[in-house]
């Protein structure tokens, strides 16, 4: 018999409800231990997806007034017993209604114990299981709505699809050869090859799509680069809604890298504003501008400033042939003054342009426009379904990589009993994917990320 397991289900800290899960073929009984509600009617009379209000107590100690709701397996989101019981919210309630809970027979939670129970008990499959903590942690609105869509089982569907494709080939395949007597309809080289490749411009997308997923889910390393005053510091402030950089009149104030997350939009920004990249004398400003260098050339993303209210200098164009091979944008900035700057040498170089004033905000809405053509988010359909992390990238990648050399094997005339084994290869690595054939320490490793209460 699986242990009733108890935890803390919301945020750690002070809120209007405090929510304990208790989980497990006791669950009922031992919320009656701790719980006593004003009827007087015993939790385990209770039908399924009902409430009652009631106290907390610890043996005859009265801890808070509570709500306790009840799900009946397998009817609930562990498809085991499950009561939630609502006390006020706060550290040390929530925190003595668990410890009383647990004292009346229930045992503490693991990371994602609730949610890997739901697994077992066939209530989600992996994609799905996967996908919840992809929600608790979404930033933005395409990130909920890339988990909201794998939750709902849209990735397990398109993945479903390609494994019963290639099952039903296997299966033909498979039968033609054990059974050349039987009236089986010969295979068709042709249709093998075609149905193989549809299978692997579907998985093809998927991988295509990972890059930019995760950059939804975990943001772009992003830097702020440009000569001193032009405004990075007063961009950097802009993007963060609040005053992070230190902004004077006065070149070179900042002279190490500062580090923030901003959300542009829908699209997670790691920015980093650098020391002003020109030529100096001055050592302490040497190492800062050297940081900045090494920073722009690793980044996922420039955005490198110009001012527009004075004539493009050398070190602009210095910093304008660094971003040959890098993802930037060119931010002409102080559009609120009067114009100076020369954009030929600029415009010649880097295919993204954006004007805007960091000092009233104006042109932001076109910063993120551009930024999301670079990343590719602007092109990216997340409520389609997409891979959501490298456990899901590695099997998909895995199982195109077998399918690949089915496709080969078929063109190099090997025999088709070696084709129907290398397709069910790639069956195999679909199968792992969505958590129909994995190891117990693969889904081990998978909820150990997961929240303690979740």
């Amino acid at each position: 018999m699986e242990k009733t397991i108890a935890a803390i289900s919301t945020a750690n800290g002070v809120g209007g409800i405090g929510v304990i899960r208790i989980s497990g073929e006791n669950a009922l009984t031992v919320a009656d231990r701790v719980f006593r509600s004003v009827t007087n009617k015993k939790i385990e009379n209770m039908k399924g997806y009902t409430a009652a209000y009631g106290h907390i107590y610890d043996d005859d100690e009265l801890i808070d007034e509570a709500v306790a709701l009840v799900f009946k397996a397998p009817h609930s989101y562990t498809g085991e017993d499950v009561v939630e019981l609502s006390c006020h919210g706060g550290m040390y309630v929530t925190k003595r209604v668990l410890r009383a809970v647990l004292k009346n027979g229930a045992a503490s939670a693991e990371p994602g114990e609730f949610t890997k129970r739901a697994f077992l008990c066939g209530k989600m499959g992996l994609t799905e299981a996967e996908a919840v903590m992809n929600i608790i942690s979404a930033r933005g609105a395409q990130s909920a709505k890339a988990a909201l869509s794998c939750m709902e089982g849209k990735l397990r569907k398109r993945i479903d699809n390609v494994r019963d494709d290639l099952i039903n080939t296997a299966a033909h395949l498979s039968a033609w050869a054990d059974y050349p007597e039987d009236d089986i309809p010969e295979v068709d080289a042709e249709n093998l090859l075609n149905t193989l490749k549809a299978c692997s411009s579907e998985l093809s997308k998927l991988l295509k799509s990972y890059d930019t997923g995760k950059i939804m889910r975990e943001g772009v390393d992003t830097v702020i680069a440009g000569r001193p005053n032009v405004g990075k510091s007063t961009l950097m402030n802009l993007l963060s809604g609040c005053d992070r950089s230190i902004v004077t009149d006065i070149p070179g104030t900042t002279r190490d890298i500062i580090e923030e997350t901003v959300m542009l939009g829908d699209i997670p920004l790691r920015l980093s504003d650098t020391a002003g990249i020109h030529s100096t004398d001055d050592p302490v400003e040497k190492i800062g501008v050297e940081k900045a260098k090494d920073r722009l050339l690793k980044a996922g993303l420039v955005l490198a400033v110009y001012d527009s209210s004075r004539p493009l200098s050398e070190d602009d164009k210095a910093l304008t042939d660094l971003l040959s091979d890098a993802p930037s944008v060119a931010i002409i900035n102080k559009t609120d003054l009067p114009t100076k700057l020369e954009t030929e040498y600029i415009q010649s170089r880097v295919k993204h342009i954006v004007y805007l004033s960091a000092i009233d905000g104006n042109g932001a809405e076109e910063l993120e426009k551009q930024v999301s053509d670079i990343i590719g988010t602007s092109n990216l359909d997340a409520s389609q379904g997409i891979l959501a992390n490298e456990r899901q990238r590695s099997s998909a990648e895995s199982a195109l990589q077998s399918i690949t050399e089915a496709i080969d094997a078929i063109h190099m005339g090997v025999t088709l009993d070696a084709v129907t084994v290398i397709i069910e290869e790639a069956i195999d690595h679909l199968l792992s994917l969505t958590g129909e054939r994995v190891t117990e320490s693969v889904v081990s490793q998978v909820f150990s990320h997961f929240c303690v209460g979740k």
